[in-house]
C-alpha cells in the first residue's frame, strides 16, 4: 500500500497534487488573456455571436447537423406552444475522419449526403459543431483545429456553412434563401438550459465531458477585447480542453504519444478519449516500478488496449470475472488493490481538475452569488456521467471550491438532446 501510494505521489496522479487556487488563478488568468485583443493565451476563448437571451419561436422548423464525438447527427427540430422540442427524421452515422483522413471534398460531401433528405424541409439550418472553431459575426463558423483524434486537415479554414451550402448548390439544390448558425457544443448545450430554465438562474454554463471536452459561460461584450465594443453579453466558448497545464511525468509521456502533442493539454488529462489511455500509461510505469506484479502484467500484456469504459468497469466492480482487468490481477489482492488505486486516483485528479475548469466559468460570469438564483451548469456527456467516481469527485470539489471558498452557487443539470436542441435555437434565432 506505501509503494502505491508514493508512486502516485512521486508522478503528481493524486487530486493533492493539484494546486486548486494556483490552478484556478491560472485558468483564470489564461480566460482574461484569451479574451484581449492580442488574445494570446492557450484557452481560445471564441465570441460565440450568440446572446443568451435568444426567444424561441413555436412551430417553426429548423434542419440540424450535429458533429460531435465519433457521430454525426442530422434531424428536423421545431417547439411546440410550450417550448417544448418536437424531433423528427433523426439520422446518425460516423463522424468523417474517425477512421481514416478525409480530403475536404469528401467531409463536405458526407454532410451534404445526410442533408439532402431534409434540405426542402426548411430554410435555416443549426449546425453544432464540436470542435474548435472561429465564428464569424454572420454566423460561420472557420475551424482552427481538430481535436478527439479526427483526422480532416483539409477543413481547417474552410468556412463551414459557406462550403456546405456551395456542394448543396452544386447537386442541384436552390440554397439562396437558406442560412446556417454553427454554433460549438458547449454553447449549444448552454442555450438548451437557458431554454429548459428561464427563470430563477443568475446565468448559465454549457459543459461537455465525453470523448472530449470543453465549457461555454456568458461574457459582458464590454470585457472582450477581441471584438468591437458594444453593449449586451454574449456567449464565450472557452475550448478549455486547451489549458496549458502541466504535472506529471507520465502526462508528459502520455501526451508526447498522441496525435496533436502541443494542444488539448486539459482534454487529454480528463476526457473519455484519453482517460482509459492515459492509465494504460500509468499501468505500465507501475509494472516497471514493481508496483503491479510480473504475473499481472503477463495477464495485462495479453489484453486488448485499455479504454475508459473498461478502466470505469473495474472501480464499479473489481470482483466481476467477466472483466478483463478483474481476470487479470488473479488471485492476487495486493495486485488488485494497487490497481484499483491506481484508477481512483486518475479518476479524482480528473474530477478536480473538472471541478477547477467549471469554477472559472462560473466566477468569470460574476454570477452566483444569491442561493435563490444559482448558476445553472448544463452538463453532457458520457463519459461525466458513466465514469465510476468522476461526477462524485467533480461535485465534490466544486462545492468546496465554488460555496465553501468563493461562496458562489451552482446547480447541475442534465437536459437530453442538449447539443441539437441548442443548435436549433441558434438556428432559428438568425
Amino acid at each position: 500500500m506505501g509503494r502505491t501510494e508514493d508512486f502516485l505521489e512521486r508522478h503528481m496522479l493524486t487530486a493533492a497534487s493539484v494546486d486548486t487556487d494556483r490552478t484556478l488563478g491560472f485558468m483564470l488568468d489564461e480566460m482574461e488573456k484569451g479574451l484581449s485583443a492580442d488574445g494570446k493565451s492557450s484557452l481560445e476563448m471564441i465570441p460565440a455571436y450568440v446572446s443568451p437571451d435568444v426567444s424561441v419561436e413555436p412551430g417553426r422548423s429548423v434542419i440540424v447537423l450535429d458533429a460531435g464525438g465519433t457521430n454525426f447527427r442530422t434531424c428536423l427540430v421545431s417547439f411546440d406552444e410550450n417550448r417544448q422540442p418536437v424531433i423528427s427524421d433523426f439520422r446518425k452515422v460516423g463522424m468523417p475522419g474517425v477512421k481514416e483522413e478525409v480530403s475536404a471534398e469528401a467531409f463536405f460531401s458526407i454532410l451534404a449526403d445526410n442533408i439532402e433528405r431534409l434540405i426542402d424541409k426548411s430554410d435555416r439550418i443549426g449546425f453544432c459543431f464540436s470542435y474548435a472553431a472561429a465564428i464569424t459575426e454572420d454566423h460561420d463558423g472557420i475551424p482552427l483545429v481538430f481535436s478527439k483524434e479526427i483526422k480532416a486537415p483539409e477543413v481547417i479554414g474552410k468556412a463551414l456553412g459557406k462550403t456546405l451550402l456551395a456542394e448543396l448548390s452544386r447537386r442541384g439544390y436552390d440554397v439562396s434563401g437558406k442560412k446556417v448558425a454553427v454554433v460549438n457544443d458547449t454553447v449549444a448545450t448552454l442555450l438548451a438550459a437557458k431554454a429548459e430554465r428561464p427563470e430563477n438562474a443568475s446565468s448559465y454554463v454549457g459543459f461537455i465531458l465525453g470523448t472530449g471536452t470543453n465549457t461555454a459561460y456568458v461574457e459582458k461584450n464590454s470585457a472582450i477585447g477581441k471584438i468591437r465594443p458594444e453593449e449586451g453579453r454574449q456567449i464565450i466558448n472557452v475550448e478549455s480542453g486547451c489549458l496549458a497545464i502541466k504535472l506529471g511525468d507520465l502526462d508528459d509521456e502520455f501526451v508526447s504519444r498522441t496525435k496533436d502533442p502541443g494542444r488539448y493539454w486539459l482534454e487529454k488529462k480528463i476526457s473519455g478519449a484519453y482517460l482509459g489511455p492515459f492509465a494504460a500509461c500509468v499501468i505500465e510505469a507501475a509494472i516497471k516500478e514493481g508496483v503491479l506484479s510480473k504475473s499481472f502484467a503477463e495477464r495485462y500484456g495479453a489484453m486488448q488496449p485499455l479504454d475508459t469504459t473498461r478502466m470505469s468497469n473495474y472501480l464499479e466492480m473489481c470482483h466481476n470475472q467477466d472483466y478483463d482487468l478483474v481476470r487479470a490481477v488473479g488471485d492476487s489482492e495486493e495486485d488488485a488493490v494497487a490497481l484499483y488505486k491506481i484508477l481512483k486516483a486518475i479518476i479524482e485528479r480528473a474530477g478536480k481538475l473538472t471541478a477547477i475548469n467549471l469554477s472559472a466559468a462560473v466566477l468569470r460570469s460574476g454570477a452566483g452569488m444569491n442561493p435563490r438564483y444559482p448558476v445553472v451548469i448544463n452538463a453532457d456527456g458520457t463519459t461525466f456521467y458513466k465514469t465510476e467516481f468522476l461526477e462524485f469527485y467533480t461535485r465534490l470539489y466544486l462545492d468546496e471550491i465554488l460555496e465553501k471558498k468563493h461562496g458562489r452557487y451552482f446547480e447541475i443539470v442534465r437536459i437530453d438532446n442538449s447539443p441539437t436542441l441548442g443548435a436549433a435555437i441558434a438556428g432559428l434565432a438568425i
